[in-house]
Parts: C-alpha cells; sequence; structure tokens
C-alpha cells in the first residue's frame, strides 16, 4: 500500500453489542485494551462510563452503542476499548468485539444514504467482502458529548495590518463533517473573510472552477482529508491538474495528529496542513496563506 498515493483506507471492523458492524479509519487508533476497571464519576455525561487509568493519564470512556443511539450496556465488564486520539483529544470507546483489518480505497466508500438523517453517526458506507461496514463519524460522536466551541480570539492575536490582510479574501472551505464545517465557518468569519462551503470533494473542484471562470476566483482552500469517494490527498493532486486553478493556496485541515500526514500532504502539493481544532492555529494558518500570496 502506497502512503504517498492516499487513495487507500485502513479500517479496523468492530461490532456493538446488537451485533452492528462498524468501522474506523485506523489512523484514529492508538490501540485497543481489555476493558479496564472503570471509576464513576456522579455528574458525567449519560454516554460516558467512567473514567480508566492508563499508564497513568485518565482516559474518559465512551459507551459507544449508547452513544450513537443504541442500548448500551453500561454496568458489562465485557468487551475492549478502543482508544482513539483526534483533534488533540484521547478517549476510549467501549465496543463488544473488534474484528480484523482491512483496507479498501476511498474513491469505494459512498456517503451516507439521503434518509440516514442528522443522528446517523455514520460518514461513509463501503462494502467489504459484500457485506455493508458503516464507517463511523468518531468526530460527530465527541462533539455531542463535548460540544468543541471556538475559542475567543484576543483582540490582540492579530494587528490591524494583518487582520486587513484577511479582510473580504476569499476562502473555500470542504468538509463531509457538518460539524467541522460550521467549527472551521465559525473561526475563519472572525477575521472578516469571505467564506464558501461545500460538503464534497467534487463540489469543491466544480466551485473553483466556475469561481475562477467568473473572474473571481478562491484563493485559499481549506479541506478535510478523509471525505467519502474523494478525499482531500486526491483533491489537491485533482485541483493541481488543472491550468486554472492549479495555484490555488491549499490547506489541509484534519483530525489526524501525525507526521506521516504532513509528508503525504507535501507529496501530493499541499500547502500546508494543520490538526483540527484550534481557532488561533487556524489564523496563524491563514497569515502564511495571504503572506504568501500577496
Amino acid at each position: 500500500m502506497s502512503m504517498v498515493l492516499g487513495d487507500a483506507l485502513s479500517l479496523l471492523l468492530f461490532r456493538l453489542h446488537s451485533g452492528r458492524l462498524l468501522g474506523i479509519n485506523l489512523l484514529k487508533v492508538n490501540e485497543i485494551i481489555p476493558c479496564p476497571t472503570l471509576t464513576k464519576l456522579p455528574s458525567r455525561h449519560p454516554h460516558v462510563r467512567g473514567v480508566a487509568t492508563l499508564r497513568g493519564a485518565a482516559l474518559t470512556v465512551i459507551d459507544l452503542a449508547r452513544a450513537i443511539g443504541e442500548v448500551g450496556r453500561s454496568d458489562s465488564q465485557d468487551g475492549c476499548l478502543i482508544v482513539t486520539e483526534l483533534s488533540r483529544s484521547r478517549q476510549g470507546l467501549h465496543v463488544q468485539s473488534v474484528e480484523r483489518i482491512v483496507q479498501c480505497s476511498t474513491r469505494d466508500v459512498r456517503p451516507p444514504p439521503a434518509g440516514a438523517g442528522a443522528k446517523a453517526f455514520i460518514t461513509g458506507v463501503t462494502q467489504i467482502d459484500g457485506v455493508i461496514v458503516q464507517i463511523l463519524d468518531i468526530e460527530k460522536v465527541l462533539h455531542e458529548i463535548a460540544p468543541v466551541l471556538p475559542e475567543e480570539i484576543d483582540e490582540q492575536l492579530l494587528t490591524s495590518a494583518e487582520r486587513g490582510l484577511l479582510n473580504g479574501r476569499r476562502v473555500l472551505v470542504v468538509d463531509d463533517s457538518h460539524v467541522a464545517l460550521q467549527l472551521t465557518l465559525a473561526a475563519l468569519r472572525k477575521f472578516d473573510l469571505d467564506c464558501q462551503a461545500v460538503r464534497s470533494a467534487a463540489s469543491a473542484l466544480e466551485l473553483l472552477q466556475s469561481q475562477a471562470e467568473s473572474g473571481q476566483p478562491i484563493e485559499v482552500l481549506v479541506s478535510d482529508i478523509e471525505m467519502p469517494e474523494m478525499d482531500g490527498y486526491n483533491l489537491v493532486r485533482a485541483i493541481r491538474q488543472h491550468a486554472n486553478i492549479g495555484q490555488t493556496y491549499v490547506l489541509l485541515h484534519t483530525s489526524l495528529d501525525s507526521t506521516m500526514n504532513t509528508e503525504k500532504a507535501r507529496a501530493v502539493g499541499a500547502n500546508d496542513m494543520l490538526t483540527k481544532f484550534s481557532t488561533v492555529d487556524l489564523s496563524k494558518a491563514m497569515l502564511r496563506a495571504f503572506q504568501s500570496l500577496a
């Protein structure tokens, strides 16, 4: 599997107590451990089973079945924990069992069915050996339990000249996660940027082309990496192949914390990469972008 191409997706398949089969991007998984003894907190969120101690550090343990609308088994000590790390936080997902790791192509991942609704907690659907696998939207699960709010921006964070540099500049945000999209837009609009948003790479390409043809080109694209049908890496490749939009500045904005991802981002031609979600870091990334375009 080529780590530069960015088209392959490794999924960890697991089951909930109901038998439901789900997958999670392997890059978001730190480790898998037996369910440890938990300390229950009286004021905990109803979807949080408790807190475990893992190598001296506290780890919040989420009853994943309950968090996505199924009947959980909060008093059960069976099952295991999938320890995930993303968007600058670490947590354990309590599941019934872990099955195996499989590889698929992002091109074979389809968006959730139109009727799935906002509470579906899945970010895509694919087939593995003829069996339908739903890919968990872990960001949505975490946001429901502990909503991420854009940080309040200190007026001194940007000088008046820097604010002037950003004011009214054209930015397009693409992210298949509604939660992530709204957080990013809210942060960018604090800097008076002219923002548009789409939910897929194909829509982003189409809008970049139409804006360029109209004489009002998008200057900076802020793109998620993990998206169904075409991921962020392949979106960058496609942009670089088009003469009229090939010079668009691209910031890849990802929930994954990995040096390897930065190398992959550079290899496909991205200008910058940032881990979600920090309004301050995003503001600095926007300054880097528009200073380079000045």
